[in-house]
């Protein structure tokens, strides 16, 4: 058995890797590791195809980290060129041999060889120590905001992929969508390009529109710890209470969840209307990595302006 060789991706290793991500980190009825998904996420992306390498050993590919491309805009109209550190595996049969490090400080460099600002991303638990082994920091652990829903709830089949319907009535049709603000902090800009690719192009998630006014709230059907959830994804145009209300008037599910960064708006609006943090409850852990001298310190999490659209790629 010969050691691991690092080396970009050809197209033709996709079969592979698909094998990899599902050796390692498995599927659920929402992600289906597909070549369609993976197409959505490296390839079609509107801000350019991924940085992906692979780890090959005895003629096959064992290992593989993707870097998907980003941008971020500070208040300043100023643009952070960045990649997110998503979908690295190694083969269960090659665990222990450090190809998750070679591959990330391989990607590291690749990555700053082209003028990369930033890394960030939401490792999970296993692979979190791992990145702060490698010099990234942890901005923040973020939680969830919900309103609970009284009533009965149909019953829940956890092995199909989430049905908009039964999850929210008279969903509206995503197109067309407001403008976005401003950004209040670090933020995707949110050009007609990505918010097409976002919400209607994605594979597997379905998403809908909830309208009240001039705003716009972008949600999903999801499935937490056994309960149906309905998942405000963004909001765009005029976010007010009432927006936030009708989502919840419209839900069909135990609760509505979102979460907004400190320093979004849409947070306190939907605090008014009486969306409420789960106690002790974190989801995801924010951590980046600069790779040159930035203008707005990214380990405060006041400078960032953030939904849930920005943290998770369903």
């Amino acid at each position: 058995m010969t050691g691991p060789s690092i080396r970009l991706a050809r197209p033709d290793d996709l079969p592979q890797i698909l094998d990899v991500l599902r050796a390692a980190l498995g599927e659920t009825p929402l992600l289906r590791r597909t070549p369609e998904l993976w197409r959505w996420k490296h390839v079609e992306n509107p801000f350019g195809p991924s940085l992906v390498l692979v780890a090959e050993a005895d003629g096959r590919v064992v290992g593989v980290r993707a870097f998907m491309r980003w941008e971020l805009e500070t208040p300043d109209g100023d643009t952070l060129r960045c990649v997110r550190a998503v979908d690295t595996a190694t083969h269960p049969d090659y665990l222990r041999r450090g190809i998750f490090r070679r591959l990330t400080e391989s990607a590291i460099e690749y990555a700053r060889d082209e003028g990369v600002d930033l890394v960030f991303n939401t490792p999970n638990a296993k692979s979190g120590a791992g990145y702060l082994k490698m010099g990234w920091r942890t901005v923040a652990r973020l939680g969830v905001i919900v309103r609970w829903r009284t009533g009965r709830v149909a019953p829940l089949d956890s092995d199909t992929v989430p049905r908009l319907d039964d999850h929210v009535a008279a969903v509206d049709p995503l197109d067309p969508l407001p403008p976005a603000r401003r950004g209040h902090g670090l933020r995707t800009p949110r050009r007609d390009a990505y918010l097409h690719w976002r919400f209607s192009q994605h594979p597997t998630a379905r998403y809908g529109a909830v309208r009240f006014g001039s705003g716009t709230a972008v949600v999903r059907p999801n499935v937490r710890a056994g309960r149906r959830e309905l998942v405000v994804s963004d909001v765009l145009g005029d976010a007010t209470a009432g927006l936030f209300r009708e989502v919840a008037k419209r839900n069909r599910s135990r609760y509505v969840a979102t979460w907004f960064s400190p320093a979004a708006p849409e947070r306190r609006i939907a605090r008014r209307a009486l969306y409420a943090p789960v106690p002790g409850l974190r989801t995801l852990t924010l951590v980046a990595r600069p790779l040159r001298s930035l203008p707005v310190d990214v380990f405060d999490l006041g400078n960032w302006d953030l939904a849930v659209s920005d943290l998770e790629l369903l």
